[in-house]
């Protein structure tokens, strides 16, 4: 693909204009937006409102104005980006302790079912986090196995099945539809988690029977560093599942301050404590953006974006580690390479922000809603110098920093 190439599919991009949308630092192709997503214009006055007039001046009138509704509301917005109701979805604690929470209420379910299954290589705090709710049921235990053989692993002892949706590292995605059919014919519920998928794919937890499922709100999503986390469980499961963290966001009355607890309605008695409610303002400003996005447009960009990188980087000579069909994958695209952190940062040193994920891989990361064909194409030429020049050879490049 030539730069020309490029422009001409900018300009018929049914997207472009929601580029200007964000705030995008000048002079940088930014590539790790599914890791980090950029600032939307509209955040900084939304904050400044919650800062000055809400807190400033409302002070605490403002849990009657739209702060105590602040976590169904935000939930009530992603709902649509994952095919969920309004009332299927609450926001607030973070992923890990949304997969915490819904872990140890599934193995409680059925108590005649004791085991989580996951994938090996799955998002390394999953299986953290898997770890210690088995540690806090009695004789319940984690089967971690390899992608090819967890079918196999599922059994009329499987409480429930965690998948990631999309892979962090190589971006391959899970049938939906098909997994949670598989864990269901076991008799298992099953828990997805949808960190890398959400605002990048299309999703239907409805459509798929899903039962379960968390997911951060940096990536993709754009509400900022350490945004609150979401938590979808379907209605036929909300008076089965019982939210382990009794605390009292979750009380059905918590101004009634009684000594026992008593679990809400719905989706509210998932919640645990008080809310952040300056980060739940960040993360609204950036879900209105997607009021009028269409998710099949994100897919159909993502697909070209991959395309262009997938060419640069067969030209440098690069593995993708990533599959090749659309519908298989997430959006983000990996190579591999013996030195991928040195040539990750040989690229940041351009300007060209991606990521590295050990041992081996380069993660660049494909957001359709500010990324122009024309910037991917510039970072796959860097790329291609980057390779051919050996840059990556510079010593500087191998000091490993705390995050990579």
């Amino acid at each position: 693909m030539t730069r020309e190439d490029a422009r001409t599919l900018d300009r018929t991009d049914p997207l472009a204009g929601v580029r200007d949308r964000f705030a995008l630092p000048a002079g940088l192709l930014y590539l790790d937006g599914n890791s980090l997503g950029v600032l939307p214009r509209a955040v900084a006055p939304a904050l400044a409102d919650t800062v000055q007039r809400q807190w400033g001046e409302r002070l605490i009138r403002s849990w009657n104005e739209g702060w105590i509704d602040a976590p169904q509301r935000l939930g009530a917005k992603i709902a649509p980006l994952i095919g969920a109701a309004a009332d299927e979805v609450i926001v607030g604690d973070t992923t890990s302790t949304h997969l915490f929470k819904a872990l140890v209420a599934a193995l409680r379910h059925d108590p005649a079912r004791r085991t989580i299954v996951s994938e090996a290589g799955n998002f390394p705090t999953d299986l953290h986090i898997a770890e210690g709710a088995v540690a806090c049921v009695p004789d319940a235990r984690l089967k971690v196995v390899a992608r090819t053989d967890l079918a196999a692993a599922l059994d009329d002892d499987t409480a429930v099945l965690l998948l990631t949706h999309v892979h962090y590292k190589t971006a391959e995605r899970f049938d939906l539809a098909d997994w949670t059919a598989r864990a269901h014919a076991a008799g298992a519920l099953v828990l997805w988690d949808f960190s890398h998928s959400v605002g990048a794919v299309p999703i239907d937890v409805t459509a798929a029977g899903a039962d379960m499922a968390v997911g951060c709100t940096y990536k993709y999503l754009n509400g900022g560093p350490g945004a609150p986390a979401f938590l979808y469980v379907a209605r036929r499961l909300h008076d089965a599942l019982a939210n382990p963290v009794s605390g009292w966001m979750g009380h059905a009355e918590p101004f009634a301050f009684t000594d026992a607890y008593r679990p809400a309605a719905g989706m509210k008695r998932w919640l645990v404590g008080t809310p952040s409610i300056l980060a739940m303002a960040t993360l609204e400003a950036a879900l209105d953006l997607w009021q009028d996005i269409d998710l099949t447009r994100i897919a159909a960009k993502s697909a070209a974006l991959f395309a262009i990188l997938a060419e640069a980087g067969a030209a440098a000579g690069l593995p993708c580690v990533s599959p090749t069909d659309p519908a298989r994958r997430g959006s983000h695209i990996s190579f591999r390479h013996d030195h991928a952190y040195e040539v990750t940062q040989a690229l940041i040193a351009r300007g060209v922000i991606g990521d590295f994920r050990a041992p081996d891989v380069l993660r660049l990361g494909l957001t359709p809603l500010y990324l122009s064909h024309e910037d991917v194409w510039q970072a796959g030429e860097h790329l291609r110098d980057v390779i051919a020049t050996e840059a990556w050879r510079d010593p500087a490049y191998a000091e490993r920093n705390a995050v990579t």
